[in-house]
């Protein structure tokens, strides 16, 4: 069984720790295993490309890494806030709420 994460996809996360401290992006994707999430415009990495039938050029190109979900904060009214699960009290559904202003995220 994975363990259910605090961070969604499309979220809007900032960089805590790390060479892309501070910088704020757009959840694209998440590997629920190895517990890593790639984020627009945050880690960018060369990767080295091979002319093929898309790209005949081939050559450097720039692409997110993966970056440690540990390393990021979910960003809710414009500051990063810490998250926490709760029953919600009108559906009976486990759903995210924020820690410091104790209302339900999304």
């Amino acid at each position: 069984m994975q363990k259910k994460l605090k961070i969604k996809k499309n979220d809007v996360v900032r960089v805590i720790s790390g060479n892309s401290n501070g910088k704020e992006g757009k959840v694209l994707s998440i590997d629920r295993k190895k517990m890593r999430v790639i984020v627009e415009g945050v880690n960018l990495v060369s990767k080295h490309t091979k002319p093929n039938a898309k790209n005949s050029q081939g050559g450097i190109v720039k692409q997110e890494g993966s970056i440690h979900i540990s390393n990021l904060m979910l960003i809710e009214g414009g500051e990063a806030v810490r998250v926490g699960k709760k029953r919600d009290e009108e559906t009976g559904r486990l759903v995210r709420y924020s820690k410091k202003s104790n209302e339900v995220i999304k």
